[in-house]
């Protein structure tokens, strides 16, 4: 993502999305851990907006240069979970790309609206809304993606019936690596017109984003 476009202000809105958006994302992890009766992100100071807590440099940096990164990973306890331990997992892994969803619904009324025209140079901000928005469409859809280590995994889970979610799990061990071939393999087939990720996170993000009137 970096590389794609080397203008300042593009760099500039594109790093402040990131520190924003990760942060929220892991911030919901951490909060709906504590709903559920888990303080474990509590006492780890992970209830919190401050990006220090959140922001894992490398892969932060990742992000920006190969838009694919992580934050923070947020630590929980699930046998303290008022639920049952995929219900949990899965509740608690839904809240954050939740959260960018929601980020993201907010950020497309304000710029359906125009409000912040009246008090802020429109071209600049809505020029940074239109980044931060489209960050949080695809965060959302690339962590509901079902390989492990993302939240889709989790969500599945909890979703699946116990024969189905057991048969899932068998790939956990292997999610990390297939993942990263499935990035990766976007610079072997992108001279073809397609990546196998954009395949699959292209038709969502379409969708997303008619739901969101844009």
């Amino acid at each position: 993502m970096l590389l794609s476009n080397p203008d300042p202000f593009y760099l500039g809105s594109l790093l402040l999305s990131v520190v924003i958006a990760i942060s929220v994302h892991e911030f919901a992890h951490a909060l709906a851990a504590d709903l559920l009766g888990d303080r474990t992100p509590r006492l780890d100071g992970r209830l919190t907006l401050d990006p220090r807590s959140h922001i894992d440099p490398f892969g932060a940096i990742l992000f920006l240069l190969a838009g694919f990164g992580w934050g923070r990973p947020v630590l929980t306890n699930p046998r303290n979970f008022r639920t049952g331990f995929r219900t949990g997992m899965a509740l608690v892994a839904a809240a954050g790309p939740f959260s960018n969803l929601v980020l993201a619904f907010i950020t497309a009324q304000l710029l359906r609206s125009g409000l912040l025209a009246r008090f802020v140079p429109w071209d600049w901000v809505a020029g940074f809304l239109y980044i931060f928005m489209g960050l949080n469409v695809v965060l959302l859809i690339f962590n509901l993606l079902p390989v492990p280590p993302l939240d889709g995994f989790k969500v599945a889970l909890g979703l699946l019936p116990d024969n189905l979610a057991d048969m899932l799990s068998g790939v956990e061990r292997t999610g990390p690596l297939l993942l990263m071939l499935l990035v990766l393999s976007g610079n072997l087939t992108q001279q073809f017109g397609f990546t196998p990720l954009g395949l699959l996170m292209n038709p969502a993000r379409n969708a997303v984003m008619q739901l969101l009137g844009m």
